[in-house]
């Protein structure tokens, strides 16, 4: 091999890290609402490992808020914040509006982690979740079902996913927000 080429082929290693990087949405400064109304955007909680969750009150799953109100408050002084999006998109289980849904989560859950106002997630997909499963995210792929998870590091980048089927409490996700947060302390 020539000198030349050599020289290619590490310019090439070198950006590829740089390139894939680059690559990956932004999803710090994807808008968004809450279950009250307000306008906001990811980058409120920039700096956080982030657990994104699409979740529905009328969904056999809906029993992992308890779980997930749970992850929240174990972990949340170390730096995890869940974020929920109801949507109505997988078997018609999120009928209720905004009002409902933030009743309902507090009354029967007490869940105290935020809660955003209802989203699709197919037509017209909310812009979060077309950066989470679009071609160029880390972890591409569709949603299957309400309460898949997406865990954020503080980084700002997808690290993990999780169907439906993974407990707030699985060993598999407190490892990997363990690991996130574990990353982001040496981030500091």
């Amino acid at each position: 091999m020539n000198l030349r080429k050599i020289c290619l082929f590490f310019s090439v290693l070198i950006a590829l890290p740089a390139l894939s990087a680059s690559a990956a949405p932004d999803l710090m400064n994807i808008p968004l609402v809450d279950i009250y109304g307000r306008q906001g955007a990811m980058g409120a909680w920039a700096g956080k490992v982030i657990l994104v969750v699409n979740v529905a009150s009328e969904c056999g799953y809906t029993r992992q808020y308890e779980g997930l109100e749970a992850l929240y408050q174990k972990y949340k002084e170390k730096g995890l914040i869940v974020l929920a999006f109801p949507s109505n998109d997988y078997g018609a289980q999120e009928p209720g509006n905004d009002t409902e849904i933030q009743k309902f989560c507090s009354s029967k859950y007490n869940i105290t982690f935020p809660l955003f106002s209802k989203v699709s997630l197919r037509v017209k997909a909310h812009p979060l979740f077309t950066a989470l499963t679009s071609p160029e995210s880390p972890i591409p792929g569709p949603i299957t079902w309400n309460f898949n998870k997406f865990l954020i590091g503080s980084d700002g980048i997808l690290k993990a996913r999780f169907p439906s089927d993974t407990e707030p409490d699985s060993l598999e996700l407190k490892n990997a927000v363990e690991k996130e947060l574990e990353a982001k302390s040496k981030r500091r």
